[in-house]
């Protein structure tokens, strides 16, 4: 049930790293519905994974908020939309941080604050194609790869 008196917001969310592992970016485009207003969000890590980034980018953007809201997030990461829509988090906690195979759980740092912060938010989780001309995507992804490329350049 969702609660339309909450602040509607719209997130896009994307990963990037290369090599895969190595130097990671990750960008979020918000989107405030009532107010108009869009933010970006952008970071980089030396030492990551692909799939990390793509987590960063989801626990960034929800962190972002100010109060609790209703949120449509978009992300291109079927890992991170099946972890909720598909019940993989709940299979996971069920199994003490145990996959199916048996094996621990990655990232279950980043899990846990997702967990945390979709309790404190209405949010729906959806995918959307990758490069597939989506503007709001597009924007996410030009952002992780803009913070991948910065910090990769320092190195």
């Amino acid at each position: 049930m969702t609660d339309s008196s909450l602040q509607h917001v719209v997130i896009y969310t994307d990963g990037a790293c290369s090599p895969n592992p190595g130097t990671g970016g990750w960008g979020a485009v918000l989107i405030s519905q009532k107010h108009q207003q869009r933010k970006e969000l952008s970071g980089a890590e030396a030492d990551t994974t692909n799939n990390r980034m793509e987590l960063t980018a989801a626990v960034e953007a929800l962190s972002a908020l100010k109060q609790p809201c209703r949120v449509e997030l978009y992300t291109d990461s079927s890992y991170l939309r099946n972890a909720f829509e598909q019940k993989w988090l709940q299979n996971w906690q069920l199994k003490n941080w145990r996959t199916s195979g048996g094996k621990a759980v990655l990232n279950r740092d980043l899990w846990e604050k997702l967990l945390r912060l979709d309790q404190l938010h209405q949010v729906s989780w959806h995918w959307v194609k990758a490069h597939a001309g989506d503007p709001e995507n597009e924007r996410a992804d030009a952002l992780a790869v803009a913070a991948r490329k910065e910090l990769a350049a320092e190195s």
